[in-house]
């Protein structure tokens, strides 16, 4: 049984657990199953994130409509406003926004330390100010796992110390410390047996406290791990070395999340390296000033040449806003700063990295992902590894 926040080792999790059904022969990704109290979910698979209980734009409708699977919702966001009590009173996350698929919540923790200089780390939490009202809060790992309990996500986030990149060997050393004590405390302060709880493997691009992170966390064993410090402004290179040093000390009955990951190549590459899970604001938000992923490359529908053009964005591309309007009505829309537009967009641009998930999940299970990617480079431009997206 669940107990206190422990699982006796090897023992699964009661409606949480990892399935892995096929290895590819090529590159060495995983297509597995996700169990989780709000259903099963095939990995590798691309995240929506929901910042506020919303992922901006699109209704929990039309985001079941474009088969999306789990999306996140952000800790420290809803914990200013509206409150976690609210939000356990309406009944958790799934009732508050009508959203009946698995959910994950973060700790907060990146938000918090992406305050800078407003934060004080201290052993005991973080000490910051409020954005909304410049009120004194605190974070603590015991909060953090009492807030996402209230929330009620499927899967929850240990609160970790997102060290900056770049950072000296020493710095990162401490962090990653701090990161494990924190984990091991939030571990101990989780009561729900709903809740599947990850640990966060930190140590910035220093293997040796990867390893060190990530033997810590298996030794508590959690329910899932996830891969944190990444996309902070590192190389391609770096990052995906990143992911190798952890991945390798991970085990393979469990699931591996990565971070803030939203770049296309990146779900490509991030899955021939064993992750399993990836979330990213990147898609709404670039979508919303006129920013689009086809499987062509980029496009900007701010283009002159989009003023007389009535074809869809991405002839390739299934889903709603692509069945149904054109180029040149889009650029009108956006043009005209209408509201209906931005969610058009923002459909398109989650859809494609959920049809990429698709797409990868295919080509894992007829172990030919590395020619995939190749396929894939030809069409979206090789320079995607230079680019955000």
């Amino acid at each position: 049984m669940y107990n206190g926040g422990w699982l006796k080792r090897g023992e699964k999790m009661e409606g949480f657990w990892y399935e892995l059904k096929h290895v590819c022969k090529q590159s060495g990704a995983r297509y597995g199953i996700l169990h989780t109290p709000h259903g099963d979910v095939e990995t590798p698979m691309f995240m929506p994130v929901g910042t506020l209980a919303t992922v901006k734009g699109i209704s929990p409708e039309q985001l079941k409509e474009m088969n999306s699977q789990v999306i996140l919702a952000n800790t420290y966001h809803l914990w200013l406003r509206p409150g976690e009590d609210i939000v356990a009173k309406a009944g958790g996350l799934h009732k508050f926004m009508n959203y009946d698929g698995p959910m994950l919540t973060d700790s907060g923790g990146f938000q918090v330390f992406s305050l800078g200089k407003t934060r004080k780390i201290k052993e005991e939490g973080v000490y910051f100010k409020s954005i909304i009202d410049g009120k004194s809060l605190f974070l603590s790992p015991e909060k953090a796992i009492d807030i996402q309990n209230k929330l009620g996500a499927d899967m929850i986030m240990s609160l970790d110390e997102c060290a900056p990149y770049p950072a000296t060997y020493d710095y990162m050393k401490h962090s990653v410390e701090r990161t494990i004590r924190w984990a091991k405390r939030g571990k101990e302060a989780h009561h729900n047996e709903k809740q599947a709880l990850f640990g966060i493997v930190q140590g910035g691009e220093y293997p040796d406290l990867r390893e060190k992170c990530a033997k810590a966390l298996v030794e508590m064993d959690f329910p899932g791990y996830s891969i944190g410090g990444t996309s902070v402004g590192e190389p391609k290179d770096v990052m995906y070395k990143m992911v190798e040093d952890a991945v390798q000390w991970l085990p393979e009955d469990k699931p591996r999340y990565l971070m803030g990951v939203g770049n296309p190549i990146d779900l490509i590459e991030a899955a021939i390296r064993g992750i399993d899970m990836y979330d990213c604001v990147l898609p709404t938000r670039v979508a919303r000033h006129g920013a689009l992923m086809t499987h062509h490359g980029r496009m900007n529908i701010n283009n002159e040449k989009f003023k007389e053009d009535f074809t869809p964005i991405d002839p390739e591309c299934d889903c709603y806003t692509c069945r149904n309007y054109t180029r040149a009505y889009l650029r009108h829309l956006h043009k005209s700063d209408e509201l209906f537009g931005k969610t058009l967009l923002s459909i398109h641009n989650v859809r494609f990295l959920l049809q990429l998930s698709e797409d990868i999940r295919k080509a894992i299970q007829e172990d030919r992902l590395l020619d995939f990617k190749e396929e894939f480079l030809d069409k979206y431009g090789r320079d995607v590894y230079k680019r955000a997206f």
